[in-house]
């Protein structure tokens, strides 16, 4: 009888091992990760028995190695350099996305404008502006109608010095790629934000949706201070903001920002501060926060509801020296004040 107990015991002690093992070894508890990546930093929360951050380290990576500017082997830099012609499935993916976001937008999104960007800041750096001359010798290869992308992701240049810079959209799919990781481990409540951009899913610890403030840029003396446009409440959604109130220089009386608009070549100038917009993936949200502000207010507005199935917006701009928010009907879903 004393054997058999013995058994029995070991048997309990294996199967609670057991147990523990494919449970995950832990309770569920809210965790934060927090760190650098591609210049900017991000921060997450999730609800999950193990921590994830090596996993979070391992999607930012791979996505470094793919489309980073800022990584001189990076797939991106080689295709810019000429040195390869083959896109991998992320800037593959990110050329596919670029291209049909920048014909619905007009052009007003393009990957191509980093020559022009270049350009502004050197002049603007030195306290001059492009001339026409300047602007036009480098539209020639700006234009993403100009790059070409195959079934098999070899990428055709119709310019050698055609360049693409996906800094206006891989850092939102750097939100969804940490969000699908995240959900492919299980878990269900989540917040993740890289330089700004947000991927949000279910609840906080409170148990409420996830709450992010927009910013409402207020003016004081020489600098700029914040306060909150409206708070959005996400529990299913993903969130990203692009604006010009912080980076833009004054050069001869003009206030030069630092967004280009790709079909003219001309730093994009209207009374538009911000765009934020709120979409089912934040690659999108990305993009298209970036394309609103190129094309100001009123053209803003009218894309805004005529997209307000999938696109919920907010707009704030100056108006005689006064700061407005303007919300599409779509954003009533989230902002609740």
């Amino acid at each position: 009888m004393k054997a058999k107990r013995y058994i029995a015991v070991w048997v309990a002690l294996i199967a609670a091992i057991v147990a523990i093992f494919f449970s995950g070894g832990g309770k569920e508890t809210y965790r934060t990760a927090s760190g650098v990546v591609w210049h900017t930093t991000y921060n997450i929360t999730y609800e999950a028995a193990e921590n994830l951050d090596d996993s979070i380290i391992a999607v930012t990576n791979a996505i470094d190695r793919s489309a980073s500017m800022y990584n001189s082997r990076s797939v991106l830099s080689r295709i810019n350099d000429n040195s390869t012609d083959k896109a991998d499935a992320t800037v593959a993916r990110l050329l596919r996305r670029s291209q049909e976001i920048s014909e619905e937008t007009g052009g007003a999104f393009d990957p191509t404008v980093a020559p022009l960007m270049r350009l502004w800041k050197t002049q603007v750096d030195s306290a001059a502006l492009p001339t026409t001359d300047d602007i036009d010798s480098v539209m020639q290869f700006v234009g993403i109608g100009k790059v070409k992308i195959a079934g098999n992701g070899k990428v055709s240049k119709a310019d050698s010095r055609l360049s693409l810079d996906f800094s206006a959209i891989a850092k939102g799919l750097g939100c969804d790629e940490v969000a699908h990781m995240l959900m492919r481990n299980g878990v269900e409540n989540f917040i993740v934000e890289i330089g700004g951009e947000v991927v949000a899913r279910g609840v906080n610890e409170r148990g409420t949706p996830w709450t992010v403030a927009v910013d409402m840029p207020v003016a004081a003396s020489d600098t700029v201070v914040h306060s909150s446009a409206m708070v959005l409440h996400l529990d299913s959604g993903a969130m990203a903001t692009s604006g010009n109130y912080r980076n833009y220089k004054m050069v001869d009386g003009r206030r030069i920002a630092h967004i280009i608009d790709p079909t003219t070549g001309y730093s994009a100038q209207s009374n538009l501060l911000s765009a934020t917009v709120v979409a089912c993936n934040c690659m999108d949200a990305d993009a298209y926060a970036t394309a609103l502000m190129v094309m100001g207010t009123e053209r803003a507005r009218q894309f805004a509801e005529a997209h307000s199935g999938r696109l919920a917006v907010v707009l704030i701009y100056a108006d005689d020296g006064k700061l407005q928010v303007w919300r599409s009907s779509g954003m009533a879903r989230y902002a609740r004040t």
